[in-house]
């Protein structure tokens, strides 16, 4: 199997990856007035550099994972960012919530329901399987007693859980319904285990 990227692909991603950072970075200081005094603090730094490495690693690797096994199924995909709703997840941010579509793996060929189904599905596995990676930062955080270590840790189990729960409702182009579509039991498992995973890490371990 060979995986490639494109010179375009390769700066959507990055383009997506540093425009969700900054949403979330945003989002998390409270808005914009907040963000205002974190950059004048010279603070905003550190709360982008959080932000990339959980949501923006999450969105990113989520987004590889669906060109993967698409790949892998003989499809020819590439990521596109959607560049109006990446500065719709900016602007969101902005005024205090966050709404964020980045864009999409977009692949063409010949596929069965069941590949269908697995290639929507990589995503969000994809985000619960970071879950075994941030935890152990989240301990070492608090073992070591770094603050941004278990902020790292913490934002990183709270944010991938939700895009897994997020993306697998079955509405519109979210993942869920493809999912679902293929295979009810595999839908309704990974639902709910993204969804209780995401109520349990939010209530015991936080933003």
């Amino acid at each position: 199997m060979n995986v490639s990227f494109s010179s375009r692909e390769l700066r959507d991603l990055l383009v997506a990856w540093v425009a969700l950072g900054l949403a979330f970075a945003i989002f998390f200081a409270g808005g914009g007035n907040r963000t205002i005094q974190l950059l004048t603090s010279g603070s905003f730094g550190l709360a982008l550099v959080v932000s990339l490495l959980t949501a923006g690693v999450g969105f990113l690797l989520h987004e590889v994972a669906h060109k993967v096994v698409a790949v892998k199924f003989n499809q020819v995909a590439e990521f596109r960012a959607d560049y109006g709703m990446l500065a719709i997840a900016i602007m969101s941010a902005l005024v205090g919530f966050i709404f964020a579509a980045p864009g999409a793996v977009y692949h063409r060929g010949v596929l069965t329901e069941r590949e269908h189904g697995l290639i929507a599905l990589a995503g969000p596995v994809t985000n619960l399987l970071l879950l075994v990676a941030f935890a152990p930062v989240l301990v070492v955080g608090v073992a070591v007693g770094s603050d941004v270590v278990q902020l790292v840790g913490a934002r990183g189990l709270i944010i991938n859980a939700f895009l897994a729960a997020f993306n697998m409702l079955p509405f519109g182009s979210l993942d869920g319904k493809t999912v679902q579509s293929w295979s009810t039991p595999v839908f309704a498992g990974v639902l709910v285990l993204s969804v209780l995973l995401t109520v349990g890490l939010f209530l015991f371990v936080g933003f």
